[in-house]
């Protein structure tokens, strides 16, 4: 990435991005970046991680997730994503966030006074996205701020 101007630490807005190790994550990172360096604003990059929900009435043997497992899944997907975008040269007015909660809620806070919210798109859409629902369509009708949804360029389009 090219830096025509580094960005003010001091500023008090800063684009948030939503990462979770994807593909589409990372092109939201890609793109904050563009968007931070432009507007000489900081750049927050926030993973959430939960712990599943568990239910009762199950007499076996059951899986229960290390909460210690899910944040170093967390910190992995964001490490490999911000390495994908800026390699081994991390600029200094980005900052990585690990965050418990649920991702839609957690970006959500994440976007008080935030200049804007950038998300990946996994391109669900149509009657299984209204069914299911979905991170970025959670965000664009909740957040705090401005949502730039960032399509997967790379992924093939829908028919």
């Amino acid at each position: 990435m090219t830096e025509s101007t580094a960005p003010s630490p001091t500023a008090p807005a800063r684009i948030v991005v939503g990462v979770d190790g994807s593909a589409p994550s990372v092109g939201a990172l890609r793109e904050g970046a563009r968007l931070a360096v432009a507007l000489g604003l900081p750049l927050e990059a926030v993973t959430a991680w939960h712990m599943p929900d568990l239910y009762g009435g199950y007499q076996g043997e059951a899986f229960v997730p290390d909460g210690r497992d899910l944040v170093r899944a967390a910190e992995t997907g964001q490490g490999e994503a911000v390495a994908a975008v800026f390699g081994d040269d991390v600029p200094d007015w980005f900052h990585g966030a690990i965050r418990e909660g649920r991702s839609a809620q957690t970006l959500i806070e994440a976007s008080r006074g935030a200049t804007m919210l950038v998300v990946g798109s996994r391109g669900r859409g149509g009657f299984a996205g209204l069914l299911l629902g979905s991170v970025s369509l959670t965000c664009t009708a909740h957040a705090l701020c401005p949502v730039l949804v960032c399509r997967d360029v790379t992924a093939p389009a829908a028919s």
